[in-house]
């Protein structure tokens, strides 16, 4: 009998080759990409989350969904989301019901009407920032309600900083 060869009389046992089923993607985590080469002008809307990497001119409408513009991400629009995250550059007012993120190295032309701003270090920004119409978000509590070391390290930070500062 040889290493290799197989004979009639010998049972092969059955492997039962089931095929990889993949669950369908829930509405929650499907996301559309416009990759880097892509232009798009015109009106444009999707019923999932959105990262532009490409160029898009005109308006992008998400109301209820999150919308990213990419580091490679190039935009002409007024947009309408339920969140916003801005890497990329944007010229456009961006309208939205949740938080608008402008991080680090993006640079955005135009005004913001949200609930929340978040501005990283080293984002730039021009243009006007109105949260009088959205929800109240509770503000910062007093100093009353911090514990005393917590306001006695704010205080030694605050010394720290102003002795280094030279006038």
């Amino acid at each position: 009998m040889a290493i290799f060869s197989k004979t009639d009389d010998e049972e092969q046992p059955e492997t039962a080759m089931e095929p990889k089923t993949s669950r369908p993607p829930s509405a929650s985590n499907i996301k559309s990409v416009i990759g880097p080469s892509l232009v798009f002008k015109g009106e444009f809307s999707a019923d999932e989350d959105l990262i532009i990497e490409g160029q898009i001119e005109g308006s992008i409408a998400h109301h209820k969904k999150h919308l990213t513009i990419g580091k490679q991400g190039r935009v002409k629009a007024d947009i309408h989301a339920a969140s916003v995250i801005v890497l990329g550059n944007l010229v456009g007012d961006i309208h939205s019901d949740g938080t608008v993120s402008l991080a680090k190295g993006c640079d955005v032309e135009g005004n913001i009407h949200c609930a929340r701003v978040i501005l990283e270090d080293g984002a730039r920004f021009k243009g006007e920032i109105d949260m009088g119409d959205q929800a109240k978000i509770a503000a910062a509590p007093d100093d009353q309600e911090y514990p005393e070391a917590v306001r006695t390290q704010a205080r030694l930070k605050m010394a720290t900083s102003k002795a280094n500062v030279k006038t």
